[in-house]
């Protein structure tokens, strides 16, 4: 099949979303913890989630256009730190719920039944049935005038993952964990290794 662009802007909205959300492969299944500073909490899956460098620990996020109330964008502007918690295959139905549309004081957590744990006297709250979670304190912020979204970027500060996850090389086996993928807007996958490589070099 052949679509031009002409085509793909006249598609019906929701067939064009999921199509253009489909182009970019597998995305990394992750619940943003917030609370602003009246002690409310959210919670929201995001799926744009990405490394953004090593030295210092840097990640990024892409957060929907401020049209209507992004509650997890504004929380983290208020409060300067928030979470990530990675999505495994035993609470899926629970993290696809938290991207309905909640009012600010509705928690998350409290309406799909997921837990809010403190950890490490860090005032962000983490998702306890996540198995690789961690701390972030928002750096850098960027409106994207292209498209109206924001771009978020944290530092990385203390990490939390089963042990059973982190090898002696500092690679995290995902699978190992149970971690999933998105595809689309609405399309979970568990995974399987191929196989892991040493570093290219020229031959």
């Amino acid at each position: 099949m052949h679509l031009t662009q002409d085509a793909v802007t006249n598609l019906d909205q929701r067939f064009r979303a999921h199509l253009i959300n489909s182009l970019s492969g597998f995305k990394s299944a992750n619940l943003i913890g917030t609370q602003d500073t009246e002690g409310n909490t959210n919670l929201a899956i995001v799926s744009s989630v990405f490394h953004l460098g090593a030295h210092p620990p840097l990640i990024g996020m892409i957060i929907r256009p401020h049209s209507v109330a992004r509650h997890t964008f504004e929380n983290i502007l208020e409060a300067g730190c928030y979470t990530i918690n990675q999505v495994n295959t035993e609470i899926v139905p629970q993290a696809h719920q938290t991207s309905a549309r909640y009012e600010k004081h509705e928690s998350e957590f409290n309406a799909t039944g997921l837990t809010a744990e403190y950890l490490a006297g860090f005032s962000a709250p983490f998702v306890a049935e996540s198995r690789l979670k961690y701390s972030v304190r928002l750096r850098e912020h960027q409106h994207l005038a292209i498209n109206g979204t924001e771009l978020v970027i944290g530092e990385i500060l203390d990490l939390h993952i089963e042990d059973k996850a982190l090898q002696e090389d500092g690679f995290i086996d995902l699978e190992a964990i149970n971690t999933v993928a998105i595809s689309g807007l609405d399309s979970y996958h568990s995974t399987q290794k191929l196989t892991r490589l040493p570093y290219a070099k020229k031959t």
